[in-house]
């Protein structure tokens, strides 16, 4: 079993739903000290849509978890560990 060296999640969003996810994203921001990825306008990699990474410590996926399931307001996230085996991953 690989170590986890942080988690990702992809907050998921589009046109009609960007202001919202960079507020969700800004607040996980100021909130975790999460560091936040660029508010993408397209598909990037394996991401069907529209996308903005978060990138957590393993020390704050327990709370970042339950606040972002509480504030998502109806965004979509995609949420995996990073082990440094992107493919995998």
């Amino acid at each position: 079993m690989s170590e986890i060296k942080d988690f990702h999640a992809h907050v998921y969003y589009s046109e009609e739903t960007l202001e919202q996810a960079r507020v969700l994203c800004e607040a996980a921001r100021d909130k975790f000290g999460v560091t936040m990825g660029r508010m993408h306008k397209q598909p990037v990699g394996p991401h069907p849509c529209w996308s903005c990474q978060l990138t957590v410590d393993p020390e704050t996926i327990g709370p970042f978890l339950s606040w972002v399931c509480l504030n998502r307001d109806g965004l979509v996230l995609c949420i995996h560990p990073s082990t440094g085996s992107d493919l995998a991953d």
